[in-house]
């Protein structure tokens, strides 16, 4: 995914609460539902970044010399512009993009039927 693409600001945001737990009643699902997704983005981000990065990795054992390569340093500041994982987790999660259920709430469900 581009999250450069994405409408999530790169800055902090108020927010208004009840729009955070209109989708599931409860605020504090709301926030762990956010926070699970924001950790998911998180690795996402750090796997592609390792890869990206890991074609300038050097092998040898020269600690006196150290390069600074121009496109690994354009990589970096791209990933340093990112929005953060929970800013955009919560975007997600307000435009409706992020699917979650309850397993408890479903079997509940089921032993009424």
């Amino acid at each position: 995914m581009d999250y450069k693409k994405s409408k999530a600001p790169s800055n902090t945001v108020t927010r208004d609460v009840q729009e955070l737990w209109k989708d599931t009643g409860n605020i504090y699902e709301s926030v762990a539902i956010i926070a699970k997704r924001a950790n998911q983005i998180s690795v996402e981000i750090k796997q592609d970044l390792s890869k990206k990065l890991a074609e300038f990795a050097s092998y040898n054992d020269s600690l006196d010399e150290v390069f600074e390569n121009r496109e690994q340093i354009e990589i970096s500041r791209y990933y340093e512009k990112l929005p953060k994982p929970t800013l955009l987790a919560t975007q997600e999660f307000l435009d409706g993009d992020v699917y979650w259920r309850d397993p408890s709430k479903d079997t509940l469900n089921e032993e009424e039927d």
